[in-house]
């Protein structure tokens, strides 16, 4: 990935709201591609008063209203908005009600409920609870009882009474802020007045997994690398990460966890688990040199790795884990061919844990990868020195990539070192790119720094490939530490770009106009220096909104998870099912055919659908938008990072709008439930 080609300048927001008609909204090219409502489902409660009054809340994906058909003798059907409830009074009896979901386009999708209705209380209750295998201090509870339309599940965490209801035979859930041994009671629930209820004494457990994301990756060619499972690099296309081999019936399970945006493999009771390729499909890796992966465990001593050949079978690699502690394996090809295997046309890998069954693992950047051809950097950023780079100092300087001395805070493998010797006050260091930075009039560049002392100040510029005194630089931007024996990022913003330039170099300087003496006290750590969000909300950007959409710039409401002063507030209210809002820009994004953008998000519920896409200036029905990719919340009332592999896009085009909708194809109520938090838009 290239340096980021442009880092926005301020710009005032539009004071007066944009409204627009179905016509001038930007795209409407999704109605034509629309599907039909999925996971069609409905809550039916009934109160306890020998009367036959039921509830019923219709809920479905994708859905703008429901038709109700109650099996009884009501002739017509009520008609039901996504998000609402209707009441129906029954008589004694079993019926067949049916949901009929509607989407925006008039696509249906039904589903149908055996409904029953007795006076009589529940009778022969089963209740089962279980500890949830993919989630941490997650609690499944699943009640069946005969004459019972319902059940409520009090959870018995100290500060929550409010009972999760589900329909008889199907599964309340609830995720507990620690582990430990909680009463749960269960209230099964007819039309009688009379419930029954079952209360059990359930350990609730935490699964042990990864609190920080895997390695960063380094910048690789694309003929460098042939990525199985990463979302550094481009992964091999139709490849199935849990074809399972018939272990789900053994008790081995799996899942993709998601930590923060984040997700990696999850293969829970390890016995043995696996990838495999397209059909039709293999790879040939005998030009690379390693097989890579990271891996975290809390209970698997070695983990297996096979690779699995068309021709001639597979051969397998032991590779000891460290607990609690992200391993990173680099297996050599020759481990595998020096067994006799054929690595030509590999289209399968096997995992086996140690002990079998009887751990979990976690694994993430899966790839085979040679030596890099050229300078690995090749102007990108990050830079985060898991491989080499063109390296040098001056005038006292030192620098070298070793070991990270602290994983506390920064889990990366390698990092660079700096020292500054008794030389020249202005002594530092370079990093030299074999493809300039490609960088704009002004830009914003994060670092990682591991400092001995706060105070210490570290300066950034960029230069080019002119030797002194010819040499050109940016503006000679200075960051100071806050902390001592401790990561902390810093922030710089370059100006005094000359866009006529090419950029090879990236120095940095410690305490500059001091003479270092080559201690600790003149010694740090660099690592991941990275372009910054190019949407952050602290400068003003022009917004706009359509169709019931709103969006303002706020103080930051939870600075938990996200330090941000400011963030953008984005409500859905009650207008059409499409409502969303736009952040436009005076310089056009600059996009490649493929991107990764991602996006901190303060959602109200898990669940909660945020789609992205973005658009030129051509007015409807002229305008011309990238793919539409929705990403989805997993908690609330919390920042998440969430990620949109934007594709097809049309490089001849000038995108200047940033399209963002919330649950599309639902009418929003401009309520809390509708209202959420965005902020930091970056590219990957």
């Amino acid at each position: 990935m290239k340096l980021l080609k442009y880092f926005l300048s301020a710009i005032l927001i539009v004071t007066a709201i944009w409204s627009c008609t179905d016509e001038d909204f930007g795209s409407l090219d999704f109605l034509s591609t629309a599907a039909a409502p999925a996971n069609v489902d409905a809550l039916f409660n009934v109160t306890q008063d020998n009367t036959g009054t039921v509830t019923i809340t219709p809920n479905a994906e994708g859905a703008v209203s429901f038709d109700i058909f109650y099996g009884d003798n009501t002739a017509l059907p009520s008609n039901v908005k996504q998000g609402k409830s209707i009441v129906h009074v029954y008589k004694e009896g079993i019926y067949t009600v049916k949901i009929v979901a509607i989407g925006i386009t008039g696509l249906k999708t039904e589903m149908t409920h055996n409904l029953v209705v007795s006076f009589k209380a529940p009778q022969n209750l089963v209740v089962v609870i279980k500890n949830d295998l993919a989630v941490s201090k997650k609690v499944n509870v699943t009640a069946t009882a005969d004459f019972a339309m319902l059940f409520d599940v009090y959870f018995g965490e100290a500060g929550n009474d409010e009972p999760v209801s589900a329909n008889n035979g199907g599964t309340a859930s609830y995720i507990y802020q620690e582990a430990g041994t909680y009463t749960i009671r269960v209230v099964s629930k007819s039309a009688a007045i009379q419930t029954t209820e079952y209360t059990e004494e359930f350990v609730v457990t935490a699964i042990l997994q990864p609190l920080t994301s895997a390695p960063s990756q380094p910048a690789r060619n694309a003929s460098d690398v042939i990525s199985i499972y990463s979302s550094k690099y481009n992964d091999v296309a139709g490849t199935n990460y849990f074809p399972d081999w018939g272990q789900g019936g053994q008790g081995s399970s799996w899942a993709e966890f998601n930590l923060n945006g984040d997700k990696m493999l999850q293969y829970i009771n390890l016995s043995y688990q696996g990838i495999a390729l397209a059909d039709g499909v293999s790879v040939d890796v005998s030009g690379m040199e390693f097989l890579h992966m990271d891996v975290w465990t809390a209970d698997v001593a070695r983990i297996e790795t096979s690779l699995i050949s068309l021709s001639n079978g597979e051969k397998p690699v032991w590779s000891t884990l460290t607990a609690d502690k992200w391993t990173s394996i680099n297996i050599p090809i020759s481990a595998f061919t020096s067994q006799g295997l054929t690595v030509a046309d590999i289209f399968q890998l096997k995992f086996v844990g140690d002990p079998w069954a009887d751990g979990t693992v976690f694994i993430d950047n899966i790839y085979f990868y040679k030596a890099p051809t050229g300078n690995p950097v090749a102007g990108a950023l990050p830079i985060n020195f898991e491989d080499p780079f063109a390296l040098s100092s001056f005038d006292g300087g030192a620098i070298s990539v070793v070991a990270n001395p602290d994983t506390n805070g920064n889990s990366s493998a390698n990092v660079a070192k700096l020292i500054k010797n008794a030389g020249q006050p202005w002594a530092g260091s370079k990093i030299t790119v074999d493809t300039p930075f490609d960088i704009t009039e002004s830009i914003t560049v994060t670092a990682k720094v591991w400092s001995p002392r706060a105070g210490l100040k570290l300066l950034m510029k960029f230069e080019d490939s002119a030797p002194w005194p010819a040499t050109k630089a940016t503006a000679e931007i200075t960051a100071t530490t806050t902390v001592a024996n401790a990561w902390e990022t810093l922030t710089y913003t370059i100006t005094g770009v000359n866009a006529s330039l090419e950029y090879s170099n990236l120095v940095l300087i410690m305490d500059n106009g001091t003479q270092g003496d080559g201690s600790s006290n003149y010694t740090i750590y660099v690592d991941d220096i990275s372009v910054a969000s190019f949407l952050d909300f602290e400068p003003n950007f022009a917004l706009s909104s359509f169709d019931g959409g709103a969006i303002s710039v706020i103080a930051n409401p939870d600075t938990n998870g996200n330090s941000s002063a400011k963030v953008a507030q984005l409500i859905k209210n009650a207008g059409q099912p499409w409502a969303g809002s736009k952040i436009t820009t005076d310089i056009p994004f600059e996009l490649t055919e493929s991107i990764i953008i991602s996006a901190k998000v303060w959602s109200p519920r898990a669940g909660l659908k945020l789609l992205m896409k973005f658009e030129d200036t051509a007015p409807w029905p002229a305008t011309k938008a990238t793919a539409e990719i929705t990403a989805t919340t997993t908690v609330a009332n919390a920042w998440e990072t969430l990620t949109f592999t934007i594709t097809g896009v049309d490089a001849s085009l000038e995108y200047y709008n940033l399209v963002l909708i919330m649950d599309n194809g639902t009418q929003g109520d401009g309520s809390s439930n509708y209202t959420i938090y965005i902020d930091d838009i970056a590219k990957f």
